[in-house]
C-alpha cells in the first residue's frame, strides 16, 4: 500500500514540475519573441498610412483614412502586427432618401461620421527589403462609429455602432535610406469591406465595399 502511495506521489510531483517547466518554457519563448519588438530593436517595424476610398454600390460614400500599424518583421517576407486608425466617412443619401420609415429612437442623423478601426495586420513581401519590391497586405478587425447618430446613406440609414472590418491591399515598397533598409515609402491600391445593419422601411444587412489608393511610410 505504501508503495502505491509513493508511486502516486512521485507521479503527481512529476506532473506538477513537468507542467511548471512547460509554463516557464512557454513564458521564456514569449519573452524572446516580444523583447525585440518592445525594445524597438531587432526586427520591430512601424508604419503610418494615409488613403482615400470610394464605395462601389448605391450606398454611396467616401472615406478619408489615416492609420498606424506596429509589429514584428519575423523574416524577410512576413510581417505581423496590430494597428488602429481614424476613417472619416462622407455619405451621400440617394434621391429617395427620407421616403422610408425613419429608424426608431432619438439618435439623430448625420452625413459625416468618424470611425475607429482596430485591426490585426499581416503583410507578405515579394522581393526583399533592399530594393523596390511588391507586397500583399491584409488588415482584419472591427471598426467603431464615434457617434451616437445614424448615418444617412442611400435611401436609408446605417444603424450599427460596430462594424466588421476587412482591408486587403497590394502595392510597391520603395526603400528610401541606403543605410537603413527598414525605412521605405509604400504606394498601393486597396479594397475595404464593412458590414452593417441598414434601415429602410425594414431592417436589412448590407456590406459597404470601397476601392481606393494609399501612401505610407514605414520604419
Amino acid at each position: 500500500m505504501k508503495k502505491k502511495y509513493l508511486v502516486s506521489l512521485l507521479l503527481t510531483l512529476g506532473i506538477i514540475f513537468g507542467g511548471q517547466a512547460q509554463v516557464y518554457q512557454g513564458i521564456s519563448t514569449i519573452q524572446s519573441v516580444l523583447k525585440p519588438a518592445l525594445s524597438g530593436s531587432g526586427r520591430y517595424k512601424g508604419s503610418v498610412e494615409a488613403g482615400y476610398s470610394h464605395t462601389l454600390s448605391k450606398y454611396n460614400g467616401d472615406f478619408i483614412e489615416i492609420s498606424t500599424s506596429q509589429g514584428y518583421q519575423y523574416n524577410s517576407w512576413f510581417y505581423m502586427g496590430a494597428g488602429l486608425g481614424v476613417d472619416v466617412l462622407f455619405s451621400h443619401p440617394g434621391e429617395h432618401f427620407g421616403e422610408g420609415t425613419p429608424p426608431p429612437g432619438q439618435r439623430g442623423v448625420a452625413k459625416t461620421a468618424a470611425m475607429l478601426p482596430l485591426f490585426a495586420d499581416f503583410r507578405f513581401l515579394i522581393g526583399g527589403t533592399t530594393s523596390v519590391s511588391f507586397f500583399l497586405d491584409l488588415k482584419v478587425g472591427c471598426s467603431f462609429l464615434l457617434s451616437n447618430k445614424y448615418i444617412a446613406i442611400g435611401d436609408g440609414y446605417l444603424t450599427n455602432k460596430e462594424y466588421f472590418f476587412l482591408d486587403p491591399s497590394i502595392g510597391i515598397r520603395i526603400p528610401c535610406n541606403k543605410k537603413n533598409n527598414k525605412q521605405a515609402f509604400d504606394v498601393g491600391v486597396k479594397y475595404k469591406l464593412l458590414t452593417s445593419d441598414y434601415w429602410y422601411n425594414y431592417n436589412n444587412n448590407i456590406t459597404l465595399q470601397s476601392l481606393g489608393a494609399f501612401v505610407a511610410f514605414e520604419w
